[in-house]
């Protein structure tokens, strides 16, 4: 295992593409209906036309305790078929969302090819991989939970509209106790990583 991730998620919702590519394409708004993730978006390039070239910073995060900073730039904005973005920060990468309407539902994929730079993540990756991208995964699900209640904001005509769509879920609140089992555990699996390197490393030289 090394640092780099290659995820893909798929989502399938009965929707027009063009309503999935207007809620997806506005990365503030994400706090709002994705706040089980999406902590703050702020933006810091608005960008030209369709969106292209916007930055903006984002404050994000799964179930597992710690929090991700990084940056996203819109580098293509096809509507309502594909948003490409760039990543930096804690990782770097690119994302790649597709809509591809199918009748009366909208198949959705996201895939992201990225490399964490956070100390955390990077010397844990070789342990913790599968770890970090079930977190990732479980990120995701959220999403499609998310968007599907979205839909029905976005939809919606009248007060009474607005009251079919229910709240979105808030970001996982971890106790303190587990906060400091899992330091513990963190703690634990990084000592065994850097034994396992040191062990490849001497086994190498005296190869």
């Amino acid at each position: 295992m090394t640092n780099t991730y290659h995820l893909v998620s798929r989502w399938r919702v009965k929707a027009r593409a063009e309503e999935v590519y207007d809620i997806v394409s506005q990365p503030l708004e994400y706090p709002r209906w994705w706040p089980a993730v999406y902590l703050n978006v702020r933006e810091i390039a608005p960008g030209g036309r369709g969106g292209v070239g916007r930055r903006v910073r984002l404050h994000t995060k799964g179930w597992l305790p710690y929090t991700l900073r990084w940056e996203a730039t819109t580098t293509a904005a096809e509507s309502p078929r594909r948003i490409a973005i760039e990543a930096s920060g804690d990782f770097n990468g690119k994302g790649v969302w597709t809509f591809t309407q199918d009748g009366e539902f909208v198949d959705i994929q996201y895939d992201w090819n990225l490399e964490v730079g956070k100390p955390l993540l990077r010397y844990l990756t070789p342990v913790m991989q599968p770890v970090f991208e079930a977190n990732h995964r479980w990120a995701m699900e959220q999403g499609e939970i998310s968007l599907r209640e979205e839909l029905i904001r976005y939809r919606a005509r009248t007060p009474e509209d607005l009251m079919q769509a229910a709240d979105p879920r808030g970001p996982v609140e971890v106790p303190v106790r587990w906060i400091a089992v899992g330091a513990l555990a963190v703690s634990a699996l990084a000592c065994i990583a850097l034994l396992r390197r040191k062990s490849r490393k001497t086994e190498a030289a005296t190869a």
